[in-house]
């Protein structure tokens, strides 16, 4: 990077990123002669760079994702010199989904006179979990968070200070203490960027615009990865002794409803579960409080910590009927049913889908607004023409956070049960949040399992043999032949009517309060999309440049883990953090203090559980 900018004054920008950083002869981005690129792709064993089948393009330690923890693996997987690592990317690594979170970033600093311990903030998650998070990981997360804060702190992440000079905390709900660090409400965006430098500046390559299609298994291990250049359409397959999945989140299954990116399509997940992995807690999937009222973008939780008021429409701080103690500090899932239930009863605005309920932050003033708040202000003038500083913005729940994931085996280096597969971040479930995760923890998590993850893999792939080929290049040939067959297709209903009839069955059936009846009908109409969605029209076969083909592989991995989360979510028959089953009110620790395990067995789900570690906090009523 240094070397080029000798030569080019001009700054960092996406062209000069990937001409430093591309992994590949030519940069991803460039868009290649059709005929070429179609013979690159129809060529069995060929690589994006045209190379042989003995001459796959190899990395060390291939990771799939460029969010916080991806970058963050990246970083401390390169601290081992003699790697060679890569970080694969749908969008530029500055686009992810952590550049969205906004709140801040939990750790227990110890300052001395403070309150705070690690031992509280052990307490606060494991009883935000409803008990359902593993409580040796979470010993060790909270751990790991204080000396992230410290570390990110001296990377040079922007934090707000006190005036002693100190990182500056805000209350989040959950939390007996305000021990959420923050920029700002851009502390994702400042913590993706400081990960990003310290990877382009370790010599981290990058596959810009490259889609995960599938991770390769031979002889039971990790071989590494089949992707796409979603520009030039060259399917290939890429060879690792060790592959990080750091992929996030997958609540884009509810579509127009969420407060994540497009991006969000769990592609990592689904392709994990392919490959014989379980989908640990499929049903736990959280709903922020507070979206925008058309579309859900999202409402910080942060403007709930510095003081702003939840309102129905006879002006009441609802919550006092919710949580007395906490009011708007109550936990997310709490505070979602709680603005669900006000809308419900007939004190909410409007009707339908267009109801909402209020946030209201002006008695905080501009300057503290402007302060410390500037991003959801923008937000609410963006989405609803609304000025926070002067009147209340319309808000209501949105899909947000996907406590499941991959099912991780090994916690301190975030491995799974395939040996050379490791999953870090939101699409990981190593089990932290448990039944709902608390505002800060994300990033939190983000930062400790990106790092820990880095460093397992390193360690992993420093003493791995060379992997196989055999089953890498089958991957990549039927892959060929998929994109072959489903883009020509000239019948079938459009994928695109699936996806939109998917997140309204979601929306119905396994929204914030399930029942019986609810889940049994989503469970079966998911099934008939994903029979239709076999046989569906993608409308674009051309090579270059199609998108389409990129969405209905998204589509597809969507429709996989929706049917993984409307499986566990029926038969687990009790209410736990975010999985209210009205049919079910109480909790039911004596048959469901366990996690949901969700696999694939040939086209069948099957669903297995295992139980939660209970080490010092024992389970009793959660009330705030």
């Amino acid at each position: 990077m240094s070397e080029h900018n000798k030569d080019d004054d001009a700054s960092l920008s996406r062209r000069t990123f990937l001409a430093a950083c591309a992994a590949l002869p030519v940069a991803s981005s460039v868009v290649v002669d059709p005929a070429v690129a179609a013979e690159t792709a129809a060529a069995p064993g060929l690589t994006a760079a045209g190379a042989s089948p003995s001459d796959l393009l190899t990395f060390d330690v291939l990771i799939i994702g460029a969010g916080g923890a991806g970058l963050r693996a990246a970083v401390y997987a390169m601290r081992n010199t003699n790697l060679s690592v890569a970080v694969v990317s749908k969008t530029m690594p500055t686009r992810s989904a952590t550049c969205m979170a906004e709140g801040g970033f939990n750790g227990v600093l110890q300052f001395p006179g403070q309150k705070d311990s690690l031992d509280s903030h052990s307490f606060d998650t494991v009883k935000g979990s409803d008990y359902l998070g593993d409580q040796d990981v979470i010993d060790f997360f909270v751990e790991k968070a204080s000396e992230a804060v410290r570390e990110t702190d001296f990377w040079g992440t922007p934090y707000n200070r006190t005036e002693d000079g100190r990182v500056a905390q805000r209350f989040m709900a959950g939390h007996q203490y305000p021990r959420t660090n923050y920029s700002a409400d851009k502390t994702g965006h400042a913590l993706l960027h400081a990960n990003f430098d310290y990877a382009v500046g370790a010599g981290v390559k990058f596959l810009i615009d490259h889609q995960l299609l599938d991770v390769a298994i031979e002889d039971g291990v990790c071989t590494g990865a089949v992707l796409r250049n979603v520009h030039t359409g060259v399917i290939a397959p890429v060879r690792a002794r060790a592959v990080i999945l750091a992929t996030g989140g997958y609540t884009r299954i509810f579509w127009l409803r969420t407060s994540t990116p497009y991006i969000s399509t769990g592609d990592g997940t689904a392709a994990a579960l392919r490959a014989g992995l379980p989908f640990k807690d499929p049903e736990m999937i959280q709903f922020h409080p507070t979206g925008v009222a058309h579309g859900g973008v999202l409402i910080t939780e942060a403007a709930r910590g510095d003081g702003g008021y939840l309102l129905n429409n006879k002006g009441e701080r609802f919550m006092q009927r919710y949580a007395p103690a906490k009011m708007e500090l109550a936990p997310r899932d709490i505070t979602a049913r709680a603005i669900e239930t006000e809308i419900r009863e007939g004190r909410g605005f409007g009707e339908g889908m267009e109801a909402y309920v209020l946030i209201d932050l002006r008695h905080l003033g501009r300057e503290k607004i402007m302060a410390r708040l500037p991003q959801i202000r923008h937000v609410g003038l963006l989405f609803e023409n609304t000025d926070l500083v002067d009147k209340p913005l319309a808000i209501r729940s949105t899909a947000h956070y996907s406590m499941g994931g991959i099912d991780v085996v090994d916690y301190h280096s975030l491995a799974t049960a395939i040996p050379g597969l490791f999953a870090a971040g939101e699409c990981a479930c190593e089990s932290i949040h448990g039944a709902n995760r608390l505002g800060g923890n994300s990033l939190a998590a983000a930062m400790v399992t990106g790092k820990e993850a880095g460093i397992g893999a390193a360690a992993y792939a420093a003493k791995a043999s060379m992997p196989g080929e055999a089953t890498l290049l089958r991957l990549a040939n039927q892959w060929r032949d998929h994109f072959r067959e489903a883009t020509s297709r000239t019948t079938g209903v459009n994928f695109v009517e699936l996806r939109d009839r998917m997140a309204k069955v979601l929306w119905d059936g396994m929204g914030i309060f399930r029942t019986e009846k609810g889940l049994a009908a989503a469970s079966e109409s998911l099934r008939d999309l994903q029979k239709e969605y076999a046989s569906a029209k993608v409308g674009n076969p051309g090579l270059v440049g199609n998108t389409a083909y990129t969405h209905y592989i998204e589509v597809g991995n969507m429709l996989s883990l929706a049917r993984c989360a409307a499986l566990a979510a029926l038969n687990r028959r009790e209410s736990r953090g975010a999985h209210t089953r009205e049919d079910y009110p109480k909790r039911d620790d004596v048959n469901f203090l366990r996690h949901s395990l969700v696999s694939l067995k040939g086209d069948d789900y099957v669903l297995d559980y295992k139980p939660v570690v209970i080490k010092r906090f024992k389970p009793e009523e959660r009330t705030y």
